[in-house]
């Protein structure tokens, strides 16, 4: 099952992505400029080999809703998302509004 919700985080909407899967759940927030994930999130993969793309993401571990992973601290973040000011132990909410 697929759910896709807007959110509202300090009068700014984002979507609110969440994909029931076997055994795991994915979970994404994100707007036209950039997102945040759950633990599925390979940012060594977009900071190394689709740099060029120059993705604003952010991974939160150990979440299991999205209400947690917009609570929670960022475990690692791309480049692009520390040039915006974000960085790794921001809480999720506040590395959202970076991306307005």
């Amino acid at each position: 099952m697929i759910n896709l919700s807007p959110i509202i985080i300090d009068n700014h909407t984002f979507n609110a992505v969440t994909v029931l899967l076997p055994k795991t759940t994915l979970l994404v927030v994100m707007n036209d400029k950039g997102y945040i994930m759950c633990g599925a999130l390979d940012v060594a993969l977009l900071n190394d080999r689709l740099r060029d793309r120059q993705i604003i993401a952010g991974r939160a571990v150990g979440v299991k809703t999205i209400d947690e992973l917009i609570n929670a601290p960022l475990e690692s973040i791309t480049h692009e998302a520390a040039e915006l000011g974000i960085h790794i132990g921001m809480i999720g909410r506040d590395a959202l509004l970076k991306m307005i």
